[in-house]
């Protein structure tokens, strides 16, 4: 009798943890609901139902049907992707540090072995990051003597067109000899001659290197590692990976032949002198792989970003000649014939305009590089786990049609009042936002604002003889950027 009890007793024990357990779960998943998305197929996850040659518009569609905050699969990997601004703005600005950490793809970690100063983590990411940012400041770096050094690059690119004598040209690659110079300035203290051989194939490998990054094979390597020995893309990207590597580790042994202590060039220099300061100290970062991925990393994001919003705004110019003849007649009335300087843009409100809505068209980097999060975060109620990858998609942050009122035109008249004075939008994030924000931000702004005004009052840029603006084409190369398709221009002389 006692023991039928205590099998009773101990059943009703077991059934009262059982409910017990039910109801937690019950509760427990209401509260940590995850994201939707795609039904995923084992192995490949969700890699059928989107289009790796064009990712960016795959993911913009599912977002039309899953919502703001929904997973995918590549392969095993689960990815959260994030759509439209509020969504984006919510993640990286407001939950900054949940979501600040970078996500290191196989392809990544080939390209600087989690060094360096954009995919990196952790103390090692925090203190290069503060000193480059610290030394970039220092040499000149939005400031005055930034911009000293751009306006002597575009003499050097208005001589480029010059030589064209208005004669049709597809060739715009002087464009990112020019960016580059403007950062080797900083890295290096010099820059380089646009007929140097070693210097255009080290400017055209990191192109291809940003094209690489972007291909479906490349996607398929970061999902499925073992086959990178297969693909030839992934074989053509190690290969530009350490021809790259070793052209930057030369020129640092060089010039750490010609350190002086008491005279510091440029930001090699400054990480050599505060290495050597360090040189006792068993957990310093300023090692010569954080120096070499570094300079890699800022060089590299300097060239191709820039550079290809240049060879955007021409073609915009020769598309829409109405919106250059404005530009140029703000120019021209505002400025003159010297030489336009940062201080004049607070003057120049619609070419101003026009240069931000070339970078939100454009659409340079719909897929802001992948983060990934440093502790457990509930997003908008779905709960979203440590060590999530994550993809904020910055094409619906600019082409968002809660935040644009013509988001699919190109419409300088975004960043107008109705009186014609500049206005920022909250939702202008071509850099991205937070604490991975482009680092070269304020470089880039006037790297763009004094090379386009230069042009814009020297040439007026018109598509061949026979050609109309109606043929221009703005469909893009995809990459990890999206660039224009090489296509014929004039540059025509102003009288």
């Amino acid at each position: 009798m006692f023991e039928d009890l205590q099998s009773v007793s101990l059943f009703g024990v077991f059934v009262a943890l059982l409910i017990l357990h039910f109801l937690y779960s019950s509760f427990y998943s209401q509260e940590t609901q995850e994201p939707p998305g795609p039904r995923p197929v084992p192995l490949f996850g969700n890699l059928f139902q989107m289009d790796l040659r064009r990712l960016n518009q795959s993911l913009f569609d599912l977002s039309k049907k899953y919502g703001p905050v929904f997973q995918v699969y590549f392969g095993s990997q689960k990815v959260v992707v994030l759509s439209g601004y509020r969504t984006v703005k919510q993640a990286l600005v407001n939950h900054a540090n949940e979501f600040g950490d970078r996500e290191i793809t196989p392809a990544f970690f080939d390209l600087t072995k989690g060094f360096g100063v954009v995919f990196s983590n952790g103390d090692l990411w925090k203190e290069m990051r503060r000193f480059a940012l610290t030394t970039l400041r220092d040499f000149g770096m939005g400031k005055k003597r930034s911009e000293d050094i751009i306006v002597e690059e575009c003499q050097y690119v208005i001589n480029e067109f010059e030589q064209l004598e208005g004669k049709p040209f597809d060739n715009t690659k002087f464009f990112n000899y020019a960016a580059t110079n403007i950062v080797s300035v900083l890295m290096f203290g010099k820059r380089f001659d646009y007929k140097d051989q070693v210097f255009r194939a080290m400017v055209e490998r990191d192109n291809e290197l940003i094209r690489l990054l972007g291909t479906a094979s490349i996607s398929v390597y970061n999902c499925f590692p073992w086959l990178g020995p297969f693909l030839k893309d992934w074989r053509d990207y190690i290969k530009h990976v350490k021809a790259s590597r070793e052209d930057v580790k030369q020129i640092i042994a060089d010039m750490k032949e010609t350190l002086d202590p008491e005279v510091c060039r440029c930001f090699v220099d400054a990480f050599l002198i505060r290495k050597k300061q360090l040189e006792e100290s068993e957990n310093s970062h300023f090692n010569d792989d954080n120096l070499l991925y570094s300079v890699i990393n800022l060089i590299e994001a300097g060239n191709d970003t820039t550079a290809t919003t240049l060879k955007w705004s021409l073609l915009y110019m020769a598309k829409y000649p109405h919106v250059q003849d404005r530009v140029q007649e703000e120019l021209s009335r505002v400025v003159g014939s010297r030489q336009v300087q940062s201080e004049d843009r607070k003057n120049l409100p619609y070419t101003d305009a026009v240069i931000h809505e070339t970078q939100r068209f454009a659409d340079l980097v719909p897929l802001a590089l992948p983060h990934t999060t440093c502790q457990d975060v509930t997003l908008q109620g779905y709960f979203i786990k440590k060590g999530t990858t994550v993809f904020p998609l910055l094409t619906s942050v600019l082409y968002d049609e809660n935040e644009w009122e013509s988001p699919h035109s190109f419409n300088p008249s975004h960043f107008l009042d109705d009186e014609g004075k500049f206005i920022r939008r909250d939702a202008f994030m071509p850099f991205s936002a937070g604490r991975r924000a482009c680092l070269g931000e304020g470089l880039a702004r006037m790297e763009l604002f004094l090379v386009f005004t230069s042009l814009l009052q020297r040439f007026c840029f018109t598509p061949p003889p026979g050609v109309s603006g109606d043929e221009v084409d703005l469909t893009p190369v995809v990459g990890l950027t999206l660039s224009p398709r090489p296509q014929k221009l004039c540059a025509v002389q102003r009288n």
